[in-house]
């Protein structure tokens, strides 16, 4: 008897276009040490039609672009410019999680710093156009003591500018 949720799957999955996906597959297990959990190949023997790895035990979902299936779009972050959307994960060293995810091919977007919200926290992109966020808790905050140092944190910012 199947459950409406598989277990494991409950929750918000990531589910990225990546091209091509074999390549994406191999630089998750490198950058963030992803196990391959499955994959399918579509009808043509090439492409991905859907696989699933876990990245610190979670799911994430990818697929290879079949833009024949959207109108003839492509759904790559790279075919649209880039991409509003960031994935978020909470790391033990947000410095090194940075170091592996560069070393493995990625682009460093933002190095990592302190932020006035109590995290130390940094930006990739990887090789496929998507963007991944590290954080390292670094202190709790009141919410008034959060938005004190943003404040304090804007106007350096101008003063600099």
């Amino acid at each position: 008897m199947s459950t409406p949720i598989p277990p494991g799957r409950d929750g918000l999955i990531p589910h990225l276009v990546c091209s091509p996906c074999t390549d994406a597959i191999e630089f998750y297990k490198r950058a963030f040490n992803a196990e391959e959990v499955f994959r399918m190949l579509a009808p043509d023997g090439q492409r991905i039609m859907h696989a699933a790895i876990l990245i610190a035990g979670r799911p994430v979902f990818l697929v290879d672009d079949f833009p024949e299936f959207c109108e003839g779009k492509s759904g790559t972050p790279r075919a649209f410019g880039g991409t509003p959307v960031t994935i978020h994960r909470y790391v033990e060293d947000v410095d090194a999680a940075i170091a592996q995810a560069e070393k493995a091919g990625a682009t460093v977007r933002m190095p990592a710093a302190d932020m006035f919200w109590g995290d130390r926290y940094g930006l990739i992109e990887d090789p496929c156009g998507h963007n991944w966020s590290f954080a390292t808790h670094k202190s709790d905050l009141t919410p008034e003591e959060m938005s004190q140092a943003m404040r304090e944190s804007f106007a350096q910012a101008e003063a600099h500018a």
